[in-house]
């Protein structure tokens, strides 16, 4: 749109007449994220209340359009990024979140664990060593006493907090080994998401339903990254009468897990009876 015709629309956003409003709100939408510096720039400078309230909603639409997108674009990728999946579900509430600090954050952690670690180090006592940087120094835990609240899923908060959910603490513990480059997988363990920590070779070797004997151990990311065997968790299926269930052994997607933060997050607002964020969350999960 040229910048004359956009400025014109922008100087109908005091009519008082909704329909005049109406249409140009909706050929304002169809702008892209380049226009909101105007709207704030015109936002900052009325003193006019409708005009300050219609620009806030213009903006948030405009920006949860772009995050659709977004998440839209990296579902539909063969092979997706774990870190830009959890940055984009943050995104929908923060939306000026800088990538380069949220990174940066997650690097320091990696670089503290790293430091601790050598070649000579056993897998498992690998593990220890980032268990002890994860939980022990920087403090991360699933938030038991705040369990349901939206903060919890996204990955700002949980890195100022130290707080978040079963599965965004799951997904930053394997950002993080990633970076350290530990074979680690996700596991859709019922209630609560395991990591299994892959002997590589093994895993090329085997196919099928044979792919979990490349796992060496489980990891249990929402108790402090206890170490767990296979018994442990045929012992836990079996009482929950879901022993044998393939699925719960062997590694699952990472868009899985990705989702079912999303689904954490709806679920989140909807106890608080926020349903305009429901409805636009579970059109994003729909993508998915």
């Amino acid at each position: 749109m040229k910048n004359e015709r956009l400025q014109a629309l922008i100087a109908l956003l005091d009519d008082p007449d909704e329909a005049v409003f109406h249409e140009v709100e909706q050929q304002l939408l169809c702008e892209d994220g380049r226009i909101i510096q105007q709207l704030e720039q015109i936002w900052e400078t009325s003193l006019d209340e409708l005009i300050q309230s219609r620009i806030e909603n213009l903006i948030q639409q405009i920006q949860f359009a772009e995050t659709r997108t977004k998440i839209l674009n990296w579902g539909n990728q063969k092979q997706v990024d774990l870190f830009e999946g959890f940055f984009l579900i943050s995104q929908y509430q923060y939306p000026d979140l800088k990538l380069k600090t949220i990174k940066s954050k997650i690097q320091k952690i990696s670089n503290d664990v790293w430091l601790e670690i050598n070649n000579k180090l056993t897998s498992l006592e690998k593990i220890t060593v980032l268990n002890h940087i994860f939980y022990d120094t920087n403090k991360f835990s699933v938030n038991l006493s705040h369990l349901h609240s939206p903060q919890n899923c996204y990955i700002n908060q949980l890195l100022e907090t130290k707080k978040g959910n079963a599965i965004s603490v799951a997904v930053l513990y394997a950002l993080i080994a990633r970076e350290l480059k530990f074979p680690v997988q996700f596991i859709n363990f019922p209630k609560t998401p395991l990591l299994a920590y892959i002997d590589p070779e093994l895993a090329r070797e085997v196919h099928g339903s044979d792919y979990k004997s490349s796992i060496l151990f489980y990891i249990n990311p929402s108790n402090k990254g206890a170490i767990i065997g296979r018994k442990e968790v045929d012992f836990f299926l079996n009482r929950n009468e879901q022993f044998g269930t393939d699925d719960f052994y062997e590694p699952c997607e990472d868009k899985i897990m990705i989702k079912k933060l999303l689904e954490s997050l709806i679920e989140s607002y909807q106890s608080l009876g926020y349903q305009d964020k429901v409805d636009d969350l579970n059109r994003i999960a729909d993508f998915l």
